[in-house]
């Protein structure tokens, strides 16, 4: 092991960084895939039907496991087809503006109390900062496409982001105050404690609004008006095809993962144990920290499945009032509300 450690330690800084990043992205990229097939086995389970159980590996056929692997190829070898009216440097443009803000976020997550790619400290502006870039890619593809159904979606959700993305950020101002701190490592540190320590409890609006605004944000049901196929065939990314409607495909999903790995680390204690500070804390020693922040941003994971199983689409006229005149003015009173709490020292989580 010292070896090991000597060997890490020898080698170039830039090839270090090349490395940690590749052990980030592979599992994320691969969690991806497989998401799109858990979507469709959860949903398949909910409306009493199979799912995908044709495609496998190693006489497991009938589980489906290799239906991503086979969509990723299919689509791999499908023809890109750029319209002749559009601004083709744009239109491939537009795809990689919605998935890299979704993968570059990944550089200030701590997944355990050492693991982190860049230990900033203004993470959470970081954090911020980048996703609210991906509503440019969305109103650049609407726009060279040269396609009125393809701006319509894209002036549609466009709008609708900018309406929950401001909840959000006020959800995280609430977090700032309560941590007193812009690192996310030391926003789980201030969460220290059992799981009436964490977060959902002292910012419990905060908490709901922030996960039903990335549900929101990233025009999932019954927030997916944008791509109502039924009204608006299919959005913003209508003349889309290939690899390039599957770059916009893979950042929906990649932004579910990330929007429920931040709620897990910013209300739930991220890789803390929940037994922590009760007599069972010791029996759960030997769970590792990544584990127990995996289980929780897998619970809201399935939250993203369950929500589209369950609810019918709401009609815009309801999402842009929800956003604007019930999340905003609730997280701008609560932000008043931690603030004194916090100023007080009145209740015991914040001591």
């Amino acid at each position: 092991m010292d070896g090991l450690i000597a060997f890490w330690n020898d080698l170039p800084v830039v090839v270090r960084v090349l490395l940690k990043i590749v052990v980030i992205m592979l599992p994320l990229m691969l969690m991806v895939a497989y998401y799109t097939y858990l979507e469709r086995k959860v949903i398949g389970h909910m409306q009493v039907r199979m799912g995908p159980n044709r495609v496998g590996f190693f006489g497991f056929r009938m589980l489906g496991l290799g239906q991503p692997i086979a969509d990723a190829v299919k689509l791999m070898f499908k023809e890109i087809i750029i319209p002749s009216g559009a601004n083709k440097v744009l239109f491939l443009i537009a795809p990689m503006l919605s998935i890299a803000p979704a993968l570059a976020a990944w550089a200030v997550f701590p997944f355990d109390a050492e693991w982190v790619l860049a230990d900033v400290n203004a993470g959470l502006l970081y954090v911020l900062a980048l996703t609210s870039l991906g509503v440019y890619g969305v109103i650049i593809a609407g726009w060279a496409s040269n396609s009125k159904y393809s701006l319509l979606g894209a002036m549609r959700s466009a709008a609708q982001i900018v309406a929950y993305e401001i909840p959000m950020g006020f959800a995280l101002v609430g977090v700032l105050v309560a941590a007193g701190s812009l690192n996310l490592r030391e926003i789980v540190l201030a969460q220290q404690g059992s799981l009436l320590h964490w977060f959902w409890l002292p910012l419990l609006p905060m908490f709901m609004i922030y996960f039903v605004s990335g549900v929101a944000e990233t025009n999932r049901a019954p927030f997916d008006v944008a791509e109502g196929e039924s009204e608006i065939v299919a959005g913003f990314h209508v003349e889309y095809s290939g690899m390039t409607f599957a770059v916009f495909f893979l950042a929906e999903y990649a932004n579910m993962i990330l929007i429920s790995a931040l709620t897990a680390l910013m209300f739930l204690g991220g890789w803390l144990s929940p037994f922590q500070g009760t007599a069972l804390e010791g029996a759960f020693d030997w769970v590792p920290g990544i584990v127990w922040l995996l289980g929780k941003t897998f619970l809201f994971m399935f939250l993203f499945l369950w929500f589209r199983a369950t609810f019918p689409r709401y009609r815009y006229d309801q999402i842009m009032r929800l956003g604007w005149k019930v999340f905003l003015p609730i997280t701008i009173v609560w932000i008043v509300v931690i603030g004194a709490m916090k100023v007080g020292q009145l209740p015991w989580w914040f001591d």
